[in-house]
């Protein structure tokens, strides 16, 4: 069938729409019609060719990078299925999850589905089987961010991607938890593991920052302290559950020192749309003896160097960090569950999104993204 995506073709080219071919689904797959997609940062990542490795280890590996598709937050109806798909049927509503989930690796088998084995193929980009229902016009096959292309009207995923949701919820709000709604809550209150009359920190105020925010009030939090120098994004964290704002780490270190009476945040999360290594000591700074500090901010695929840390300070005052994917959470568990805290008002998801956008305007919604002018920018489909 035909249908339209925005297609990368080069590192740090805007976003080409056009026609592609796409293949009907084959066995363990589902063919789905979208409602919407998310403007995540890590499409951003993408396009700066900051989420591939380089050209030579692409090789190495057997990774034909370009073209791709992005997009991996979204939802839609299913419109068919490919043979021994068990969990949906055409009609059914769903949301998309950015971490496959198989069920049955040990990661999965222990509560850990966030770190699936199927995870070892996002990067390429393909399906489970590695090759490609995407097609450009002139046949060239092409890749798909999180194995799932979500800037295509209408695509092709696993079954291990796709979570049946109930029928009530509409499916632009469910486009949301596919990733950056459950990385931020989760990264709350299960990375960060965010206790009741703790004082936490967010560093970094965007799609995922906000939804930190709101899982660390839920989680009980007395102070929950926001650090972003964009006033829009300061002012619009208060209406999520943060109690307090500051522009940046110096701030934010008298302020918690102040609020805390010295105890400093027992957590910090760190949200950022790029990781700044040369900030982690002021980090660490504003984090309590015995305190956490949750990584979800995403650096460049293989980067190693940058990173500054008092490895003193860690070891003396017993100080964590710890990395976070889909922030810990549970696809087939939490999506549902942030869907239903949703329905019952206790879940802001309609507030998130600043604006929406047609496929067309794609790389505005993307200028306006790096411009700090939206907290979730969203395309919406016909």
């Amino acid at each position: 069938m035909k249908t339209r995506a925005a297609v990368l073709h080069e590192v740090n080219a805007d976003w080409s729409v056009e026609e592609i071919d796409l293949d009907p689904p084959k066995a363990g797959e589902v063919l789905v019609k979208l409602a919407s997609s998310g403007l995540c940062y890590s499409d951003e990542h993408l396009r700066k060719g900051e989420m591939m490795p380089d050209p030579a280890t692409a090789e190495l590996l057997g990774l034909e990078l370009y073209p791709i598709i992005g997009g991996h937050e979204g939802a839609g109806e299913v419109l068919e299925v490919g043979p021994g798909v068990t969990s949906v049927v055409p009609g059914d509503h769903v949301a998309l999850s950015f971490v496959p989930s198989c069920g049955r690796c040990p990661s999965c088998a222990s509560g850990h589905s966030n770190l699936c084995d199927l995870g070892a193929i996002l990067l390429a980009g393909k399906q489970l089987d590695f090759t490609s229902r995407h097609h450009t016009h002139d046949g060239t096959d092409c890749a798909i961010m999180c194995c799932l292309g979500t800037f295509s009207e209408v695509t092709v995923v696993n079954e291990a991607s796709v979570i049946k949701i109930e029928d009530d919820i509409p499916l632009q709000m469910a486009s949301l938890v596919g990733c950056g709604v459950t990385t931020g809550w989760g990264s709350a209150v299960y990375a960060a593991d965010v206790q009741p009359g703790e004082t936490v920190m967010v560093i970094g105020a965007g799609g995922v920052g906000v939804n930190a925010v709101q899982g660390a009030a839920m989680a009980g939090a007395r102070h929950v302290v926001v650090v972003d120098p964009v006033e829009f994004k300061r002012e619009s964290a208060m209406n999520f559950g943060a109690t307090h704002a500051v522009a940046n780490l110096e701030e934010a270190f008298a302020l918690v020192n102040d609020i805390t009476w010295g105890q400093l945040a027992k957590k910090a999360i760190i949200t950022t749309d790029d990781v700044d290594g040369a900030s982690f000591p002021a980090v660490f700074q504003c984090v309590s003896k015995g305190g956490r500090v949750v990584l979800t901010a995403v650096d460049t695929f293989g980067k190693t160097e940058g990173i500054q840390m008092n490895l003193f300070d860690l070891t003396l005052q017993q100080k964590q960090l710890v990395g976070a994917i889909f922030g810990a959470a549970n696809p087939r568990y939490d999506i549902p569950r942030l869907l239903r805290l949703y329905v019952d008002g206790k879940l802001k998801l309609d507030e998130l999104v600043t604006k929406t956008y047609k496929l067309d305007e794609i790389n505005q919604g993307y200028a306006d993204l790096r411009a700090g002018q939206n907290i979730r920018g969203m395309v919406v489909y016909d």
